[in-house]
């Protein structure tokens, strides 16, 4: 049995973050797959688990954590990989966490699955182009801030950087042309595929495509 259990589905960026922090660190572990489009995360047993309904859910040892930046935070300090070096390197590191769970990820998570996934015609053409306008100026920010810089929140790769990366690599399904529109967040990601043990999403976890 491994040491870490990753309950995860491959679109899920959130459960990216986590499953790539754990790979890239070379950790003993193995993902769970959950059913998602087959309403897995409602399902009375996985509730047991966690009872807000979401993945991605982390159990090691008599340690169970919900929620992506929780997890991150826990598997950086554990696993010694992408931890802050100091206590101002750690609150840097939150608050990028938090402005990517509140900004990046919400709005383009959000956006995304309704785009690629929801049933045509499940919300109006105006909340999509709502989200689309939210996730944008998301990217600004996130691409200001990275003009010059390698990494996000240090001078080395930290959790911040899995937080914010982990819908980036679903290129195909956001209607960006990243390298035009965002090129230090292409360069950024360029760093990230390049680091040893990189995966794609749906490579590292289980569920894809859908169905099958």
């Amino acid at each position: 049995m491994a040491e870490f259990t990753l309950h995860c589905f491959a679109q899920s960026g959130n459960a990216y973050k986590a499953a790539l922090l754990l790979e890239l660190a070379g950790a003993d572990w193995e993902p769970v797959f959950v059913d998602f489009f087959k309403g897995g995360v409602r399902d009375p047993e996985f509730l047991e688990l966690n009872e807000m309904g979401e993945v991605p859910v982390l159990e090691h040892r008599d340690t169970r954590l919900s929620q992506s930046g929780v997890i991150l935070d826990y598997l950086g300090g554990l696993v010694g990989s992408f931890a802050p070096r100091s206590a101002v390197e750690r609150r840097e590191v939150l608050r990028w966490t938090f402005w990517d769970n509140h900004k990046l990820t919400s709005y383009h998570a959000t956006w995304r699955f309704l785009v690629n996934f929801a049933p045509k015609g499940a919300v109006s053409d105006d909340v999509i182009a709502f989200l689309e306008g939210r996730a944008r100026a998301a990217m600004k920010t996130l691409e200001r801030h990275l003009k010059g810089r390698d990494w996000i929140a240090s001078d080395q790769m930290t959790t911040a950087d899995l937080s914010c990366a982990g819908y980036m690599f679903y290129e195909d399904e956001f209607p960006y042309d990243w390298a035009a529109e965002w090129p230090s967040v292409t360069a950024w990601k360029e760093r990230i595929r390049a680091l040893p043990g990189w995966k794609h999403p749906y490579e590292l976890m289980p569920g894809h495509p859908i169905g099958q």
